[in-house]
């Protein structure tokens, strides 16, 4: 029977005293939605429905490139509501998954273990909870067998008094779905449309209906207030760290790591405390990443080193180099093999070839550096013009002086020496010492200037 997911994801989320749209929310470092469509893309979903409804078009644009279908519930008057919006784009044939965009970290496995208990009848995501309150109980008969889901405002005593609760998740067979949902009504204390109805009507026509109890709550819970999210963001982050040890990673803390996106490490590769990942970051063989330091967007070849407190962006970063300690690399730098970049070290849309250091207090930028070139200490890259940016070439085997300035647009042709403190702003010759100063002069009875009293 093929799968097709229904994501209801209109609540405007009050509680969560924002602007942005809740399912916009980021939870390691993107949006709570993100989560849940990628769990429905791991599990083949033929189709994937999202029922929007506040910030709509805030949530399409964040999800332009998705391949889902938008259902708009323009009031939001319920979950069963939102489900009758997007029932006319259901196929018949399909098994119907609904999950909630404020509902994140679910696992696919389970998932698949609840469409597996659905079969062609009915399945509901449960857990048990210390601490009902707030959710749906699940009321079961004397051979324990689901009779309904009763929301916590219309619920007695006795039934509050339950428990386990209702997840939110479910799956079902499409066929029996339209039925159902025409027989919801809101004779209820909320005056709402609840989905949850439709265990009630799978019974009363003899459709089994199968509860999957999770021992992990956090797998069920939702997202309502910044509270919330900060609790499933550590959850998110002890999740990552267990991945990376499975993996091989050595972390110097476990609970001090945050992945902001995706991390892939290959073997032997060891991260300090209190570094950030975020986008897409690839570390090769080997590679020790200092204690707090952000990556973000960078690919790291085998063997190099990142020490503390370096700040790496947009970057492409070789194999055996040394970056740091506080060193920044911005958009568009790419580094060849064996480059040491040191401290207070800047570079941005700038291309390092194999060997070349820039080891203090240096601005690197819009520069094409050849190899085996050493930067002295204080270098300025004079890049900008006050209108446009313009390019510096250093050509191999040249050694820049300490407090050096290159206006660019300029050339530093191969093994040239360019002595300290110079200012350079014309093309130099091939293997030639060149050096630009202003004489130096003394001036005899010189007295510094006094503070008046």
């Amino acid at each position: 029977m093929p799968l097709e997911v229904v994501v209801l994801a209109a609540g405007q989320g009050k509680r969560m005293r924002s602007a942005l749209p809740k399912v916009l929310h980021p939870l390691g470092g993107r949006p709570l939605l993100a989560h849940v469509l990628d769990a429905a893309r791991a599990l083949g979903a033929r189709r994937t429905i999202v029922v929007h409804g506040h910030g709509a078009e805030a949530v399409r644009a964040a999800f332009a490139q998705a391949e889902v279908q938008w259902v708009l519930q323009a009031e939001q008057l319920g979950t069963g509501h939102a489900m009758q919006q997007a029932l006319p784009q259901l196929s018949s044939d399909a098994q119907v998954l609904i999950l909630y965009g404020d509902v994140p970290l679910v696992r696919v496995a389970t998932l698949k273990r609840l469409l597996e208990a659905a079969g062609s009848g009915v399945a509901v995501l449960t857990t048990e909870l210390d601490d009902p309150s707030g959710y749906g109980r699940i009321v079961r008969n004397s051979a324990g067998r689901v009779q309904r889901i009763v929301e916590e405002k219309d619920a007695t005593a006795e039934e509050r008094a339950i428990g386990e609760i209702n997840g939110g998740i479910m799956a079902l067979d499409a066929r029996r779905l339209g039925s159902w949902l025409a027989k919801l009504g809101n004779r209820n204390a909320q005056k709402e449309y609840y989905l949850t109805d439709v265990v009630t009507f799978a019974i009363a026509d003899g459709v089994p209906v199968n509860a999957l109890k999770v021992a992990d709550a956090l797998e069920v819970a939702g997202v309502n207030s910044k509270g919330e999210l900060a609790l499933l963001e550590r959850e998110l982050q002890r999740r990552e760290a267990e991945r990376l040890l499975d993996e091989g990673v050595s972390l110097a803390d476990p609970a001090r790591i945050d992945v902001r996106g995706t991390l892939e490490c290959a073997t032997d590769v060891a991260i300090d405390v209190n570094c950030v990942f975020e986008g897409q970051v690839r570390l090769g063989a080997g590679v020790r990443v200092g204690p707090n330091c952000l990556l973000r967007n960078v690919t790291v070849g085998a063997a190099t080193e990142v020490l503390a407190f370096s700040h790496l962006e947009n970057s492409e970063i070789g194999a055996r180099c040394r970056i740091g300690p506080f060193a920044r690399l911005r958009p568009g730098v790419s580094l060849g093999d064996e480059v040491h970049i040191g401290n207070f070290v800047e570079l941005k849309a700038s291309r390092l070839a194999r060997g070349s250091k820039a080891n203090h207090l240096s601005y690197i930028g819009d520069t094409e550096v050849g190899q085996r070139v050493n930067v002295g200490a204080g270098t300025i890259t004079c890049n900008y013009d006050g209108a446009a940016k313009h390019r510096t070439i250093i050509e191999d085997d040249c050694f820049i002086g300490s407090d050096t300035t290159l206006v660019a647009p300029v050339r530093v042709a191969r093994g040239s020496y360019i002595g300290a403190g110079s200012t350079i702003s014309k093309d130099t010759p091939e293997g030639q010492l060149t050096l630009a100063r202003s004489r130096q002069v003394s001036i005899a009875g010189w007295t510094p200037p006094k503070k008046k009293s």
